[in-house]
């Protein structure tokens, strides 16, 4: 039981680091490329501050990884996991598009 419970905890918590929606955006755009901080910021609209501090949780969890281009250290998504998670999450809110636009309407 022990095992499971651990197993079941690490889970949790690997949802619990996507769970965020500034994460959740940022895991999303590099399940379609990799990116820098700055440009993660300027798709976001966020304060850079937010999001290097938000890059810094996904990083300390495994879930992306930063190598260096030069001056730039630039973010890919590691974690196969959470890519399936994500693209299962892509999925699922592309086929509440038709519906949002009907309430909006």
């Amino acid at each position: 039981m022990d095992k499971i419970n651990e197993r079941l905890e690490g889970l949790a918590e690997l949802l619990k680091a996507i769970s965020h929606p500034v994460r959740l955006c940022i895991v999303r755009g590099l399940l379609e490329h990799s990116c820098n901080v700055s440009r993660m910021q300027e798709c976001m609209s966020l304060p850079q501050s937010t999001v290097s501090k938000h890059v810094g949780i996904l990083r300390a969890k495994g879930i992306i990884k930063g190598y260096r281009n030069g001056p730039e250290m630039i973010y890919k998504l590691v974690n196969e996991d959470v890519k399936r998670i994500v693209e299962a999450l892509k999925r699922y809110d592309n086929r509440q598009e038709p519906l949002k636009k009907i309430i909006r309407n």
